[in-house]
């Protein structure tokens, strides 16, 4: 059979090839850079192993992480290719050489399974991925929907690497199956490091525990949204203007991966293409139009309004206990502190700090010390806050509804660190 004209049909698909971005710790910078490069490239971003053409790792996953990333590698169909980023000045180029290696991967499988495996290497540094062994198809992620795309993995064990259901009590007192169900460290839309071990009754989760990795040298700057404040507190001169421009992109970035995980992929992409404005030099009268616009068309939506209201709801008191001071803690005081309140107190914030974008004066006072989620000069990091309220917002939750709630606490990692280390650069590909 003459697989020419199959195999030229693949090839003119992969022009266009669909990217599954992960990203890990301290990697913020880089993830900003590959999801600002993706859609000038007109390509698009896949929701999952199973329909990726291109897996972008941006920044080291670490050792604990690189198995996870390495399931979702073998998850993979062929021909595919992978590429880690390590410095965001090298995306343009790793996109390229990936891409290539992606054709490459096409000619040499005829489209279809794989036969050649090419793996390029930036000098100087590598990575781990490639270290780890090949995993059987059921010890890698597990991907489903379920309204949304969810996808799990890292830590299995059982037949072929999934987990057994085991027999517990449920809170009404029946004993029913419970399988034990781990999210993270990964994932599309995701706090870059987190894990989520829950343990699911039905799909009701009756226990969520939150891992975070320990501070390493993956952390080598201080955490990308907080940085203009740090920088203040430190005693150097910082613009008000400069930081309310991170404050609102900070605040547009969480609002584009909760408008992702809720499905609304259009809005997502115009919170981003805001978000990404508010980083660049765009005009400081330009920004505030396009914040208002998007805000008024997320506050129109009713659909977004009544799939997450009453989702994950926190009261002021749990907030104020457990040390939240941002968002989480602001939507508390009109009466939601819902997803969705969480998610209206994300628009009120990044419409005042778009209007303070051309504000020349110097950053102090109580404003020094505050970054997108809350006091930097508070007994704990304001993300720990976050981390610890979370698994009390998924108890009793349905499954369905567990990423709108962490997405719309939207914990930073990297905000857990506030020190600085050295300097992580290097890039790896891979194709088959």
């Amino acid at each position: 059979m003459d697989l020419t004209p199959l195999v030229r049909l693949r090839r003119a698909a992969l022009r266009r090839p669909a990217v599954l971005v992960a990203a890990g710790p301290g990697a913020t910078r880089v993830r900003l850079a590959v999801e600002r490069e993706l859609p000038r490239r007109g390509w698009p971003t896949a929701h999952g192993p199973a329909d990726a053409d291109l897996l972008v790792v941006a920044g080291d996953p670490g050792t604990g992480h690189a198995e996870w990333a390495a399931g979702v590698w073998d998850a993979m169909g062929a021909p595919r290719a992978r590429v880690a980023v390590g410095a965001a000045e090298r995306v343009a180029d790793a996109l390229d050489e990936a891409h290539r290696a992606l054709l490459a991967a096409c000619r040499a499988t005829g489209g279809g399974h794989p036969t050649v495996e090419r793996r390029p290497q930036e000098p100087g540094r590598g990575s781990d991925l490639t270290a780890h062994r090949r995993r059987s198809p059921g010890a890698g992620p597990q991907h489903g929907r379920t309204g949304h795309e969810e996808h799990t993995g890292h830590g299995t064990s059982g037949v072929a690497g999934a987990a057994m259901a085991e027999r517990a009590d449920d809170r009404d007192g029946l004993r029913l199956d419970r399988l034990h169900l781990p999210l993270g460290p990964m994932l599309p839309d995701w706090p870059a490091g987190l894990v989520l071990r829950l343990a699911l009754q039905g799909d009701v989760i009756q226990r969520a525990a939150v891992e975070t990795p320990p501070p390493s040298a993956h952390h080598t700057r201080p955490a990308y949204w907080d940085e203009p404040w740090l920088r203040a507190l430190r005693g150097e001169t910082v613009s008000r203007g400069a930081a309310a421009r991170r404050l609102c992109a900070a605040h547009l970035d969480s609002l584009g991966r909760l408008l992702a995980v809720a499905g609304w992929g259009d809005a997502a992409a115009r919170a981003r293409s805001v978000r990404d404005a508010a980083l660049t030099d765009t005009p400081a009268a330009e920004l505030p139009p396009l914040v208002d616009a998007l805000a008024r068309r997320v506050r129109r939506s009713w659909v977004l309004r009544r799939s997450t209201a009453g989702l994950g709801v926190l009261t002021g008191a749990r907030a104020v206990a457990a040390g939240a001071t941002g968002p989480a803690q602001t939507a508390t005081e009109d009466g939601h502190g819902d997803v969705y309140g969480r998610l209206l107190a994300w628009l009120a914030g990044a419409e005042r700090a778009s209007a303070e974008s051309a504000d020349a004066r110097p950053l102090d006072g109580p404003a020094a010390r505050t970054g997108p989620r809350g006091a930097l000069d508070g007994p704990c990091p304001p993300s720990r806050a976050l981390l610890d309220l979370l698994p009390a917002l998924l108890d009793g939750a349905e499954f369905a509804g567990a990423r709108l709630i962490v997405a719309s606490l939207d914990p930073d990692l990297d905000g857990l660190v506030t020190s600085a280390a050295g300097s992580a650069d290097g890039t790896e590909v891979r194709g088959g």
